[in-house]
């Protein structure tokens, strides 16, 4: 094994477990392949932790030079070719390749080694004086554009005057002859000193040298940090580099090179997939300079088979189908294979798993554990649980695709519920269910939703805002509903008067405005606006999907549950495989017009509500004398106009989920979301309370809150108004005795929001207690039930011992746990967050949208520890939006949790995610 710790011959042993971190991908598929016997031309590898080093110095780290020089020698002896020889010179590629396959992204330089005198020599040991100069002026190309920073354009344009003087402008690169290809080198090489004033270096060893730095530098450039991003990619080490001895695809028609995939990325089906060139050079198939031919005759254009590979030369297909099939087999996986013919004879230069859609990675997933390929643990994890999306919700293409096509985002903000919608831009909600009724379809656009919105909401195709985000009103109700949803697009300007959206482009540009009634279509699995209509990709049903559901479900821990918060709502999280419901929002049965005005009555039915916490309600009548007492019975008749709503709800969830737990969080409902503002609002409630428009403005004021997310909400307003409390417990165990006496299973869980003290749970319990006794005492029947508290605030996680003595379960609301434990306003985070994420770096990923182990995470993982010590058979869970993002079930699978719930659209998602967890807790991530 080779002495050296930072670069590696593809012949070393490197251990399996450490290789793929250390070499990169494209190094470690090169050593295994090796290893296997499969033909690779010779080369080594710098390992991914010089990249770091090499970035901050500047230059190679000590003692790295001495290291190359080595592995280069033993290349050169090997090969009986020396780098910058005058005969049978050394030709070598540098290339990239990170521990997170980036195809496309990094960059790579072919031919390195020729210079005036070599290229004369490759000249005369091929014979073929066109091939020669071929090959240099592609390596003067791309050396000038990797290391040299010359734009790629200024030598296309300069290729074109060629053709053009040669007076046949549409000519191929192939049809170039030896004196036109010589003239090219030499333009190009004076593009090179016009730009920098500095020519191609003759010295191979320095070429070596530059080509090496450019290739660590490459992890920083433009495209690579914008794929990182848009693909969730951290990686601190970067990039390996790979020098490798060239094999020539441009040596005549016996040559060429391709990309042969092993399964067809976009079906799944078993099928050798990909395309070739014959004399060509491997970049030629990625840039699209010439129309490839296919593989397989059954793959060609009908007509066109004589020219595929299969049959121009079978029995180089039969090496490369072989080599594939093994391939595949070794790693169990679909691969990536790029190849070059050189002469008659493959060489395999990468293998990788490839990239598929979500239809493709299923289907891959389950047919190779029918052909005994794999096993069903590993086609869990094969498939990536986020792109399940694609899957189930009808979608845009790629944006890449769609900007090859000339159709690019106007905007961008935070893809707060999937799918794709395209419609008429409007303003207001009435306007869109006004136009839903004859038939128009719909993009709600508002600066923010608010319950007054609802009906349009769900009469909309989609939602976009200018402010909120993962968690805002706007994407909590728009996943309830199933709605494509663009939330905290920060660049839009919503203007209620002109009737328009003007979208930002940047300082020195004039923004763009959208008019009421233009049509705009959403991305709500990236969160993108695009001007005009967009076909969507449909969502696609295939049985393959059931099968691996199936396999993940059997894996699983941690129970899936989902958020909903309706009849309708909870039908569909039965069907999308819930074990039940973790959290019925109970204010969002109330925003339909024809309940919230009872809601906002029975709050203002008094401006002062003292605590009243003992005893029911409103059958044990309260000793008079006190305003707190006042104020409840002032309310009475509206909460008793509101009960009935909340027990057929109830029933109709109880009997949508036939036993399997309900977790109903009782009302925590900031006031100022619910509170009338505007003149109509306040004019309907007034004359609901029969008081006069002042007298009702003078309550709203008096409940005006500075900070309402932190003020009178949750467990304090059940406290202060116990009415409300009451007759919630009332509803729900109500409820459940009517389904129980129809022979319907239920579950019913009672949870209190935003407690902080353990006294605020054992008072709130109390009371519900209470009221269920007499309840009970007075029907002759009764029916178990739990109470639990919400975790969302930073004190509930330190004190969780003492609030366990009175809670029997816990469900985390991240949510709200993030904000308190950040300091950071959910709803405003959109307005700095992607900066600190993608521009400054500070930090990795949102924290609303996945859970911030280091914060959040250890202050969950104090309150399960404290929780358990108190109370051991305490169910734990979690319920804020991040139950649904897989990188946050994978925390709370480490942290022991019984369940998580997500909202309905993201239960696959979830559920395969937990099963993906769990293995990797019991086996290690999958190599």
């Amino acid at each position: 094994m080779s002495t050296t710790t930072r670069v590696y011959a593809f012949e070393d042993e490197v251990a399996a477990g450490r290789r793929r971190a250390l070499l990169g991908g494209k190094g470690a598929g090169l050593q295994e392949m090796t290893r296997l016997g499969i033909p690779v031309p010779p080369g080594f590898t710098i390992a991914t932790e010089v990249g770091p080093e090499y970035r901050r110095l500047g230059g190679p780290p000590a003692g790295l030079e001495a290291e190359v020089e080595a592995a280069l020698a033993r290349l050169e002896a090997r090969l009986d070719r020396r780098l910058g020889a005058s005969k049978r010179p050394l030709l070598v590629s540098v290339r990239s390749g990170a521990a997170t396959s980036m195809p496309g992204m990094m960059d790579t330089i072919l031919n390195l080694g020729l210079n005036d005198e070599t290229v004369e020599a490759l000249a005369r040991e091929s014979g073929d004086r066109r091939f020669a100069f071929d090959a240099y002026r592609r390596f003067t190309q791309m050396y000038g554009d990797v290391v040299m920073g010359v734009d790629h354009h200024l030598f296309e344009d300069a290729l074109g005057a060629v053709k053009l003087e040669l007076g046949s402008p549409r000519m191929l690169d192939s049809e170039l002859d030896a004196a036109a290809l010589e003239e090219l080198v030499a333009r190009y090489r004076r593009i090179l000193i016009d730009r920098t004033g500095t020519s191609l270096p003759e010295a191979p060893r320095e070429q070596l040298w530059a080509a090496i730095g450019a290739v660590f530098r490459s992890w920083d450039n433009v495209r690579a940090v914008r794929y990182r991003k848009m693909q969730g990619v951290v990686d601190p080490l970067g990039t390996a580099c790979t020098v490798q001895a060239m094999v020539f695809g441009n040596l005549g028609e016996t040559s060429g090179s391709g990309v042969a995939f092993t399964r067809n990325p976009s079906t799944g089906e078993r099928m050798l997939y990909g395309e070739y060139l014959p004399n060509a050079q491997g970049e030629d198939v990625v840039a699209g300079i010439r129309t490839p031919v296919a593989l397989t005759a059954t793959a060609s254009v009908p007509g066109r088979e004589q020219t595929s590979l299969e049959r121009r030369q079978p029995d180089v297909f039969a090496q490369i189908e072989a080599h594939c099939a093994q391939l595949e087999a070794h790693f169990g996986d679909m691969q990536d294979i790029e190849f070059t013919v050189q002469e008659g004879e493959p060489f395999i230069l990468q293998t990788r798993s490839g990239k598929r859609t979500a239809t493709a990675a299923v289907r891959i997933a389950v047919d190779m554990v029918g052909e005994g390929a794999i096993d069903e643990d590993r086609a869990v994890q094969m498939v990536d649980a986020s792109s399940l999306d694609q899957l189930l919700h009808a979608r845009l293409p790629d944006p890449e695709l769609l900007e090859a096509r000339g159709t690019r985002a106007v905007a961008r903000g935070l893809p707060a519920s999937p799918g794709a919608a395209t419609g008429r831009i409007v303003l207001d909600a009435d306007e869109a269910v006004r136009l839903a009724a004859v038939g128009e379809t719909t993009i709600l656009v508002r600066r923010e939703t608010s319950p007054e919105d609802i009906h349009g909401m769900k009469a909309a195709a989609g939602i976009l805002t200018a402010t909120g985000g993962m968690t805002s009103h706007a994407a909590v109700v728009a996943r309830g509903l199933g709605t494509c949803c663009v939330v905290g697009c920060s660049a839009l300007a919503v203007d209620y008067e002109a009737r328009t959206i003007a979208v930002a482009r940047g300082e020195a540009d004039e923004a763009r405005v959208f008019s009421a009634g233009d049509t705009i279509t959403l991305d709500g699995v990236r969160g993108l606006v695009y001007a005009g209509a967009v076909d969507a990709v449909a969502a696609a049903s295939i049985p393959e999907y059931d099968v691996l559901m199936q396999w993940a479900d059997a894996r699983r821990r941690m129970e899936v549950r989902a958020n909903a918060d309706t009849p309708r709502a909870a039908r569909e999280a039965a069907a999308g495989g819930a074990a039940g419901i973790g959290l019925c929002r109970t204010e969002h049965m109330f925003f339909s017009p024809e309940r919230i005005d009872v809601v906002r009555a029975m709050l203002l039915a008094e401006a002062d509500a003292d605590a009243d916490v003992t005893g029911p309600s409103r059958r044990r009548p309260a000793p008079r004398g006190s305003a707190g007492h006042e104020a409840d019975r002032a309310r009475e008749p509206w909460l008793d106009k509101i009960e009935p709503m909340q027990r057929a709800d109830f029933e109709a969830i109880f009997d949508a989920m036939e036993g399997r737990p309900v977790t109903i969080r009782l009302l925590d409902w900031p006031l100022h979301e619910i509170l009338p503002h505007g003149a109509e609002e306040q004019a309907r409630v007034a004359d609901l309370l029969g008081v006069d428009r002042r007298e009702l403005a003078r309550r709203v004021e008096r409940h005006k809150e500075q900070n309402p997310m932190l003020g009178h909400r949750g467990v304090r307003l059940g406290l202060t108004m116990p009415g409300l409390y009451r007759m919630q417990a009332r509803a729900i165990l109500s409820a459940a005795l009517a389904c129980v006496s129809r022979g319907v299973a239920v579950k019913p869980e009672l949870m209190i929001p935003i407690v902080g003290f353990a006294s605020e749970i054992e008072a709130a319990r109390a009371l519900i207690d209470a009221e269920a006794s007499a309840l009970f005492e007075r029907v002759g029947r009764r029916v178990e039930y739990r109470v639990g508290t919400m975790i969302e605030l930073p004190r509930a996680c330190v004190c969780a011992g003492s609030i366990a003595e009175h809670a029997e379960f816990f469900s985390f609301g991240t949510n709200d746990l993030t904000q308190t434990t950040l300091g950071i306003s959910r709803d405003d985070s959109a307005g700095f967050l992607p900066a600190y994420r993608d521009r400054l770096g500070l930090i990795a990923a949102d924290p609303f949208a996945e859970l911030d182990a280091d914060g959040v995470g250890a202050l969950m993982a104090l309150a399960v520890e404290r929780g358990r010590q108190t109370r051991r058979s305490i169910k734990i869970g979690v319920c804020g939006e991040q139950g649904g993002d897989p990188r946050s079930i994978a925390i709370v699978e480490k942290l022991g949790l019984d369940y998580v719930s997500c909202s309905v659209p993201r239960l696959p998602i979830a559920r395969l995610a937990a099963a993906q967890a769990r293995l990797v807790a019991k086996h290690g991530e999958p190599g």
